[in-house]
């Protein structure tokens, strides 16, 4: 019997799962809510993510991913696990082909223990690709051709910025910031500035909602409990601060690019000069940022067409051209 073939973008706050001949058929969140009694899996994905902030003491919620790698093992097999017999339905027992997406620059311990995990549920074989070139073909981009091309991939957990040419990456960064860097901010910022708390929940939404990097002018009402008092309070939030709470973070990844950019040949930065810089990852959607990458590094910089899906369908692309 023909196997499956699955490409799964193993991200920190989202797994999305591409099946050969199907498309994109899964994307729930990287998160597990377990048990503190007996250490049992309770629910996994969107139910797990439903209970964030809201678990009574004997129940927690777990990221097992953080920074794009494996920060526990155990769950994220659960994880995985359950998310590829979910896919796989009554053909589980044919042993798929899996081919996983991981964050540039992390170490072969790392792509080790990404490898294992994807064995022990039960694929066939397992192909290990960088993220920032998955993300580059999921985005159109043409990175078998002799020329380069620059993508900036913010994820949930990570930012990769890379050059390539091809079919390979010439050089590339890879910080610890993204999406739940800027959830952080967020909150680090309200409670510095309001002495108000608030959960990771509430700051996606802020950053979702009215987060940007430009001239977005919104305001949202904020609930939250007041640390002076310990009472539930209500406060109301502007675009422009959230830029002030992102700013470090977003200065990171600008000083990330220039470096990639500096470290390239003059051939290479001709060929980005004419082709521009492409944004993927659900960072990409935040207000105003391709317009200040524009800015800061000189280089046309524009979206990919739904940055969210650009490495799981990349992933897609090259299963079909699995032999």
């Amino acid at each position: 019997m023909k196997y499956k073939d699955i490409g799964i973008d193993l991200g920190t706050t989202n797994i999305l799962i591409y099946v050969k001949g199907e498309g994109v058929i899964l994307r729930e969140p990287s998160v597990v809510a377990v048990s503190k009694d007996n250490n049992k899996v309770l629910a996994i994905g969107t139910n797990a993510y439903e209970m964030l902030g809201r678990t009574p003491g004997c129940v927690t919620t777990i990221k097992p991913l953080k920074d794009g790698v494996i920060a526990d093992f155990d769950k994220t097999e659960i994880m995985l696990d359950y998310f590829i017999k979910k896919i796989m339905g009554k053909s589980f027992f044919v042993k798929p082909r899996v081919l996983i997406c991981c964050p540039s620059n992390i170490t072969q311990v790392e792509k080790n223990a990404i490898k294992e995990v994807a064995e022990r549920t039960g694929a066939k074989k397992v192909y290990l690709e960088e993220e920032p070139k998955v993300a580059a073909i999921g985005a159109g981009l043409e990175v078998g051709l002799p020329s380069g091309n620059m993508v900036i991939d913010i994820g949930g957990g990570t930012t990769d910025i890379a050059v390539i040419s091809l079919d390979g990456i010439v050089y590339s960064e890879s910080l610890k910031v993204g999406g739940n860097k800027f959830d952080d901010d967020i909150i680090k910022f309200i409670k510095s500035k309001y002495k108000l708390l608030i959960g990771e929940v509430t700051a996606e939404q802020i950053k979702i909602n009215i987060g940007t990097v430009g001239n977005k002018e919104k305001e949202m009402k904020v609930m939250g409990r007041d640390l002076l008092t310990g009472l539930p309070q209500t406060i109301t939030i502007k675009s422009q601060e959230i830029k002030e709470a992102f700013k470090s973070s977003v200065d990171m990844i600008i000083h990330a690019a220039k470096v990639v950019l500096e470290k390239i040949s003059p051939e290479l930065s001709a060929d980005i000069i004419s082709k521009g810089i492409v944004l993927t990852g659900g960072g990409a959607l935040l207000d105003g940022i391709d317009k200040l990458i524009e800015k800061e590094l000189k280089v046309s910089t524009k979206i990919a067409e739904d940055p969210l899906t650009c490495v799981v369908k990349g992933t897609g692309i090259i299963l079909e051209n699995l032999v």
